[in-house]
């Protein structure tokens, strides 16, 4: 700007990387709350319609496969329309999607309305992490802490579902669609760059050097484990336990509350209290941690003990995405986290379809036995990693 001095200057930058550090997490709180609610209101809408198994798991994954088009979305559009107004576009998925599946219950509309709502939370969770991670010292802190928010806002999700619900069984979905436009608005006024600045960048050749990365793809292979697994227990944990007479009624909604306050508490653990020295190794460890955890959540019918299980699972599964994300290290781009991210995603859309089709045919408790695929996965590749980290230490 002109007439402005170095140091107003860096202030002025110091400031603009404050607001944008401040607006992703903000942006992943909001988008906490609406993307967490899939689970439960996947179920709300299967005792309201009747809805299969078969289908309702298709709508978990159709959200999925609305996160990967959001991600090749964001690599194409910013240079045409800018980053700002693609955002924009995009996330107002979460608004209009949930607000679709509180007018009808029309098996393509519900589809097109989960689609549109997982192209926003692909959107959301790409820009929130360039946002965050871009502006912070500290890239696992800033990654972890985000996380953090995300998963305060999933805790909040079943109480503002619950209090709901009694008004009228379209306010769950309201609420949430609500709490879609509110998101939108964060990224309205984050600063992001207009058609200008998004042309002025691409023209800047991107760097695809972390494609010939074994190591990214290895992590790019341990995140599509940790979103199938994740995933499979977001949009089907409140119907097996109401399926399984474990739960019933609004005190089965409760248990996606269990689940993220256990989140949260490990997310702050690890941004705060811990010092990640070998991130892999505790990979390692956290994948453990899921395999045993989850295969006790499927063994036991009371109440307190699948809660324990459920609680535990949470706590192991917590640091897996933002540890993952963060192991990318000099890596982290756009491009990078695009790549990243919509391989993942493949993990998400899969796994959930998979359990509704198997248990459609043998069972959904069956069904969900499925998901001690990728939890296991994840204790696989971390161990390779830590193999191909000790190798590389020896070299120098």
């Amino acid at each position: 700007m002109k007439g402005e001095t170095v140091l107003d200057r860096e202030r002025r930058k110091l400031k603009e990387r404050k607001h944008a550090y401040n607006s992703g997490m903000a942006a992943f709180f909001l988008s906490g709350i609406c993307s967490i609610s899939i689970g439960i209101i996947v179920s709300l809408l299967r005792d309201r319609y009747q809805l299969s198994y078969s289908f309702s798991g298709t709508l978990v994954s159709t959200m999925s496969i609305g996160n990967m088009a959001a991600l090749l979305l964001s690599g194409i559009l910013p240079g045409r329309i800018g980053e700002k107004a693609t955002t924009l576009t995009l996330t107002s998925g979460y608004c209009l999607g949930y607000l679709i599946s509180a007018l009808t219950g029309n098996p393509v509309f519900l589809a097109v309305g989960f689609l549109m709502a997982g192209i926003a939370k692909g959107c959301s969770a790409n820009k929130c992490t360039i946002l965050v991670g871009n502006n912070t010292e500290d890239r696992a802190k800033g990654l972890n802490l985000m996380n953090a928010w995300f998963a305060l806002g999933a805790l909040l999700c079943p109480f503002l579902i619950a209090s709901l619900q009694g008004i009228n069984s379209s306010m769950p979905m309201i609420s949430v669609s609500f709490a879609g436009l509110c998101l939108w608005f964060v990224f309205l006024f984050s600063g992001l760059p207009g058609k200008n600045a998004a042309a002025a960048d691409a023209s800047r050749k991107t760097d695809y050097s972390f494609l010939k990365n074994r190591v990214f793809w290895l992590l790019a292979l341990l995140l599509f484990c940790e979103n199938a697994a994740e995933y499979t227990v977001n949009g089907w944990v409140v119907t097996y336990y109401k399926n399984e007479q474990i739960l019933s009624g609004t005190l089965a909604t409760y248990t996606v509350t269990v689940q993220w306050a256990f989140t949260l508490a490990a997310r702050l653990l690890l941004a705060f209290c811990l010092k990640n020295r070998n991130p892999f190794k505790a990979l390692a460890i956290m994948g453990v941690g899921m395999t045993v955890t989850y295969g006790v959540l499927l063994l036991v019918g009371t109440p307190v003990p699948a809660l324990i299980a459920l609680a535990l699972f949470s706590f192991s599964v917590a640091g897996t995405y933002p540890m993952g994300v963060a192991s990318v290290g000099e890596m982290l781009s756009s491009a990078s986290v695009g790549v990243l991210l919509a391989f993942a995603g493949v993990g998400g859309i899969l796994f959930p379809w998979l359990v509704g089709i198997i248990a459609d045919a043998a069972g959904l408790r069956t069904g969900m036995a499925v998901n001690l695929i990728p939890c296991t996965g994840i204790i696989v590749l971390s161990l390779i990693l830590l193999s191909y980290r000790k190798k590389a230490e020896q070299k120098q």
